[in-house]
């Protein structure tokens, strides 16, 4: 299994199911009136690109070793960030994912050459869109919604992402939370969408791959979907979102209704 999961942060195929959760679901029943105000959307970079391929080369560099790897990893990677942020010690999320593989390789004793870290790094510049997202997104430009991004990834991280996956073009605004010097869940990171954006909170839906991501937003006040890919429960921090559902298909939906 490539993914496994702890307080949601490794990408885990392998997490708690939610076999009863319909594929889309309206948390809090918002009324149609509140989904007109959404002028704008703004993503986190993970229900765009699937990351799977970074883990599936750190399985073909350590075979038999790779898995445990990768989850120490991104456990570590996420980690990193809320130490930082807690500490106020900033470097930008590049600096902090090659930390953390040399920390991980350290943790489960794997030797980890210049070249293959070098080479798992890179791979983060490389990602692809999950298989739903294209068509998603194009629906909702037809709607009429401007586009953004705010994510964790560093400016270089996201431009080559866009380049590779073809979606150049696409975002009207491509935000990274580097510019503020800090990470989310920091209401510091979510307010560059209201200042950028030049929107009202409630008038921007942040869109979540992980469901602390989307309580931080929840909680600065941004209406959330969460893209809830790995079927797991909403986390316990006392806020849920406004919506979710396994995939972007779904927010569409959730948007249209």
């Amino acid at each position: 299994m490539l993914f496994n999961r702890r307080e949601f942060v490794t990408l885990a195929a392998g997490g708690i199911a939610l076999g009863l959760l319909p594929s889309i679901q309206s948390v809090l029943a918002n009324e149609p009136s509140s989904k007109s105000q959404i002028k704008a959307i703004a993503f986190d970079a993970f229900p765009i690109f699937d990351p799977r391929p970074v883990f599936a080369l750190t399985e073909q560099l350590f075979l038999g070793g790779g898995a445990d790897l990768s989850n120490e990893w991104r456990t570590r990677q996420f980690e990193y960030t809320w130490l930082r942020v807690a500490v106020r010690r900033y470097v930008d999320f590049w600096q902090v994912t090659q930390d953390a593989l040399v920390f991980a390789a350290n943790k489960v004793k794997v030797e980890l050459s210049p070249h293959q870290r070098d080479k798992l790094m890179n791979a983060y510049l490389e990602l692809k869109t999950w298989p739903d997202v294209v068509p998603a997104l194009n629906r909702l430009k037809k709607l009429g919604i401007q586009l953004a991004f705010l994510s964790n990834f560093t400016p270089k991280m996201l431009d080559a992402c866009i380049t590779s996956s073809g979606l150049d073009g696409m975002f009207e605004q491509v935000l990274s939370t580097d510019q503020a010097k800090t990470y989310k869940p920091d209401p510091r990171a979510y307010q560059l969408g209201t200042d950028i954006l030049k929107l009202r909170r409630e008038e921007i839906l942040f869109v979540a791959f992980a469901s602390w991501d989307a309580a931080g937003a929840k909680a600065f006040g941004y209406p959330t979907f969460w893209v809830n890919r790995l079927k797991l429960p909403v986390e316990e921090l006392g806020e849920v979102p406004d919506g979710l559902g396994n995939d972007l298909s779904d927010l569409v939906e959730f948007l249209a209704q």
